[in-house]
């Protein structure tokens, strides 16, 4: 079966790709797999891409999902870059990531000096990248988002096992520092209490949707070759309510964005909320995909077998039930409904 070219990926039904899109898709899909193409492409669209709230975030998210929709290793080096100029707020040189994560064990400090020492974990690409936005503890109870060029000495990824066959060449270590010069962007707590940090979050959504379409596609292929009987219909049917609703969550929240209507908690519950939905429809694209195709496409066709695999992978930024419950904590102190 020849693969089809790439395609962008929109968030609103019938809606055809604008060139920018489109010459997006083919360049990401030039860079499929290659995390140095991909950090190439992510300096490049990180100087023509809008950040969000600016009234095109529609815009920005339908090309994230563009990404998702053509190759996630592409699109899981891209997005945090992205955001990183976002959060920066200005352009900047290097390829960028942004490191958040805390995990047992592992806890990375800032003294008065704005020095890190300590353990960071879960830093993706940190053998790649010329930069970072890395959260340290300034106190017991407080951390602050610090700027670090991840070249000068003291910066060492941590040589362990990466065993995953999703998203395999986006390699996530943790990262010891060892006195390293840093400089603070905001103040402490400013990193997770900034509008921007939920906006963020929607973004990844975004790119989850875009795979979301890819798999949706591979079905589709299947269902134009083929009289469908009511099983596939079904599994067809499954699959666009899914898409269709989280296109919607995406767009009504790109709108709200721009419209300046969710700051705050609202912004908080809204990507909840919006991550919920996006997953939640992934999972079911992922299961209708394999119900619907059986084994062949997993053990004989590459694309597809990577885009299960990452996407499996990538879902597990959200943290199922945990942010399920997050979402119903913050319900259950408004009037939702």
């Amino acid at each position: 079966m020849t693969p089809p070219l790439p395609s962008a990926a929109t968030l609103r039904p019938g809606h055809l790709p604008d060139d920018e899109l489109t010459t997006l898709a083919v360049e990401a899909d030039a860079a499929r797999g290659d995390v140095r193409r991909a950090l190439e492409l992510a300096q490049r669209w990180g100087q023509r891409l809008p950040a969000p709230g600016h009234g095109r975030t529609t815009h920005l998210w339908e090309a994230l999902a563009t990404l998702g929709a053509v190759d996630l290793t592409v699109a899981r080096a891209v997005e945090p870059h992205l955001d990183a100029l976002a959060i920066l707020a200005e352009p900047r040189d290097g390829t960028w990531g942004v490191w958040a994560a805390e995990a047992p064990g592992a806890r990375l400090t800032a003294d008065a000096e704005h020095t890190l020492t300590g353990r960071k974990p879960w830093c993706s690409l940190a053998a790649d990248l010329t930069h970072a936005l890395v959260t340290a503890w300034v106190d017991d109870e407080r951390r602050q988002l610090f700027e670090v060029d991840l070249r000068q000495p003291g910066v060492t990824p941590v040589d362990a096992p990466w065993v995953s066959r999703g998203l395999s060449r986006v390699r996530s270590t943790a990262v010891d520092f060892t006195a390293v010069a840093a400089s603070p962007v905001g103040e402490p707590g400013w990193y997770l209490r900034r509008d921007g940090f939920a906006w963020g979050g929607i973004g990844v959504a975004a790119v989850w949707y875009g795979a979301s379409i890819g798999l949706a596609r591979r079905l589709w292929r299947q269902a134009a070759e083929r009289d469908l009987d009511q099983v596939g219909q079904l599994h067809l049917g499954r699959v666009d309510a899914a898409l269709t609703a989280a296109a919607a969550v995406l767009l009504a929240a790109a709108e709200a964005v721009d419209a300046g209507t969710i700051g705050g908690d609202a912004g908080a519950l809204t990507a909840l909320r919006v991550r919920q939905v996006v997953a939640d429809s992934a999972e079911t694209v992922l299961v209708a995909a394999d119900h619907a195709l059986g084994p062949a496409p997993l053990t004989s066709e590459e694309e597809h077998a990577a885009r299960v695999a990452d996407l499996r992978v990538y879902l597990r930024q959200h943290h199922a039930e945990r942010d399920t419950a997050a979402l119903g904590r913050l319900v259950q102190e408004t009037s939702p409904w």
